[in-house]
């Protein structure tokens, strides 16, 4: 997914504010299963979610205004409930890396507890 920096994702220093990276990985998240025929809020007919468990993030260097940016997802995990993304957010024009996460979603039924992923939706992530 390419996007571009606005003035809104930056801080007072003129860089992304860290926060934000999280929300790009959640929109490329999002297209990964959007891309795939998959909701990240239904199945079948039932309510099915996958919040974010667990995320390990490392900031390499800042993008800044009007750069744009490639922000990726790859699964690198997949167990009976849980999803794990390897995702990186790039430079689009040097393919720099600029920040790195690990980020584990966990399948939850609408009283948010865990559950296993559909055997159907796994496929999608092989």
């Amino acid at each position: 997914m390419k996007r571009r920096i606005y003035y809104h994702d930056t801080d007072a220093g003129g860089v992304v504010y860290y926060a934000n990276y999280l929300k790009f990985m959640e929109e490329a998240r999002i297209e990964f299963f959007t891309q795939r025929g998959l909701s990240v809020t239904e199945h079948n007919g039932k309510v099915l979610f996958y919040p974010v468990k667990e995320c390990s993030i490392q900031y390499k260097k800042p993008a800044r205004f009007a750069d744009e940016i490639e922000c990726g997802a790859q699964v690198i995990d997949l167990s009976k409930a849980t999803i794990t993304f390897l995702q990186q957010v790039k430079n689009a024009q040097t393919g720099l890396v600029l920040v790195e996460a690990k980020v584990t979603l966990v399948c939850v039924n609408e009283q948010f507890r865990p559950m296993p992923i559909p055997e159907d939706v796994r496929r999608q992530f092989a």
